[in-house]
């Protein structure tokens, strides 16, 4: 690393570069160019007023001016607090009142959700410019914080997480050695700019000077461009993944990697994604906002798999080089809370871990298999049950296509499970009967779900993962109405 630390890496990979730093439909923009718009941005920034160090809450997608905006803010210790451009006013005030910064930047396209989250938090809009590139010198940092993100509030208000130029250099080395990431590769993900899945190695492949292939969003014809963009590597989330497969498009383009995460998905599907892909490297990352990556599945892992050990698809790999990890107060199963300590975590509670509210256990070779997140796990008649192990077999019966399970209330048992199941076939889903058979063959009796619900699609955040609590709320609406109609 340069002396000065992450921002002076980035200048030194793409100042007075006439190489491609950024390509997308606009065309390309060269390396000297995103260093000149990330210097009129760092003035901008700064001509906004506000504290310094203070976040600065923007509504973008992935572009080359976002990504200017974002090194700019970075420079001027103004770090701006990407925000998910698609959640509502309402989602969007608490945030944007949290920063204190009474603005809250926006692209054109999300004026009016802004206007309507900024007047709900007391704020101003500011449009983001267009950028052009500053003749000025690029401006040296002057604050540990580079960006700010926000969790993606599954179960709570999302909440700020400060990530810094140092964890910035940390995640750089770190991710470019795991991911063969350079100055020769092209990396293109479709996930979106406020989340540590899109912007994590997004940043990394901007620091070592590779081109990165945006979008302002996912969608099949953008997929099927970067072959033409001449794409080395693919970062998916599980349901892009199931998408491009059921479309048969997966292979349409060429890459060296692809990488996936974010969200669980299931040894099938992996096992598709194989035999589409023979020659592809396969990465698994696992991770949180709080501090990405814990564990890798490296490219070895996967031929593994595929050479005679397929249980390691049901794993997210083992803890990254320099991370320390452990489960804390495991149970008689060895389960329990994954904890995590790296310099490349953003997050480090006062017991110097990472609580990462996951909950797994270690196998003999150091495998971290993942069971479910802390407050999803279910207590039936007093047997701890995991969700995820459930939703997995589920999804390996030919007729289901996605699944997820919920605790609901019992009077006998005080948890009971209840399955929301998307079938492959809409007009032919599985009978219940045949399911719960699938389900008891393979797992315990006291994890088979006593309620069963066929859904056309299960509810995600803008993360991509499922969110438990509106599953929870149909099972109550449902049987409130069941309980209606049979009163007297």
């Amino acid at each position: 690393m340069p002396d000065g630390g992450w921002w002076e890496r980035v200048v030194a990979a793409h100042a007075g570069s006439a190489r491609p730093a950024v390509l997308d439909a606009g065309g390309p923009v060269s390396g000297a160019e995103l260093v000149g718009r990330a210097t009129h941005a760092a003035e901008f920034l700064t001509g906004l007023g506000g504290l310094a160090g203070a976040p600065v809450p923007a509504l973008l997608t992935s572009n080359p001016d976002a990504l200017a905006l974002l090194l700019g803010g970075a420079a001027a210790d103004r770090p701006v607090a990407p925000l998910g451009p698609r959640l509502t006013a309402a989602e969007l005030a608490g945030p944007v009142r949290a920063t204190g910064a009474g603005v809250l930047l926006t692209e054109p396209a999300w004026a009016a959700v802004a206007a309507e989250a900024a007047a709900l938090a007391g704020a101003r809009v500011v449009p983001v410019p267009a950028l052009r590139a500053s003749g000025a010198a690029p401006p040296v940092p002057r604050g540990p914080v580079a960006l700010y993100l926000h969790t993606s509030g599954t179960t709570g208000a999302a909440k700020r997480v400060p990530v810094t130029q140092d964890v910035l250099a940390a995640r750089t080395e770190l991710l470019s050695g795991l991911l063969d990431l350079g100055p020769d590769s092209r990396y293109a993900t479709g996930s979106p700019l406020h989340h540590i899945g899109g912007l994590g190695n997004t940043l990394v492949a901007v620091t070592v000077g590779a081109t990165v292939l945006p979008t302002s969003r996912f969608t099949h014809r953008w997929w099927a461009g970067l072959a033409d963009q001449g794409a080395t590597h693919g970062q998916l989330v599980p349901t892009m993944i199931e998408m491009l497969l059921a479309e048969g498009t997966l292979d349409a383009v060429p890459l060296r990697t692809l990488i996936y995460g974010a969200s669980p998905i299931s040894p099938e599907t992996l096992r598709r994604v194989q035999a589409v892909l023979p020659g592809v490297r396969l990465v698994n990352l696992f991770g949180q906002t709080e501090g990405s990556p814990l564990t890798c599945l490296t490219p070895a892992d996967h031929d593994r798999a595929a050479a005679g050990a397929p249980d390691l698809l049901a794993t997210v790999g083992r803890a990254v080089p320099g991370l320390r990890l452990r489960i804390d107060d495991p149970d008689d199963a060895g389960v329990g809370e994954v904890l995590a300590a790296a310099a490349h975590l953003s997050v480090h509670a006062a017991d110097g871990w990472l609580h990462s509210g996951d909950l797994g256990f270690l196998d003999d070779d150091g495998y971290l298999h993942l069971v479910g997140r802390r407050n999803d796990m279910i207590v039936r008649g007093g047997e701890n049950v995991y969700p995820l192990e459930i939703e997995h077999t589920l999804v390996e019966h030919p007729g289901i296509a996605d699944a997820g399970i919920v605790g609901v209330p019992d009077a006998r048992l005080g948890e009971t499970l209840a399955a929301f199941v998307v079938p492959a076939d809409p007009d032919r889903p599985p009978p219940v009967d045949e399911l719960r058979q699938f389900v008891r063959d393979r797992l315990a009796g006291f994890k088979v779900p006593a309620y069963w619900y066929v859904v056309d699609a299960l509810p995600l955040n803008a993360a991509g993962k499922l969110t438990r609590p509106a599953l929870r709320a149909r099972h109550d609406a449902a049987t409130a109405e069941t309980a209606a109609s049979t009163s007297p």
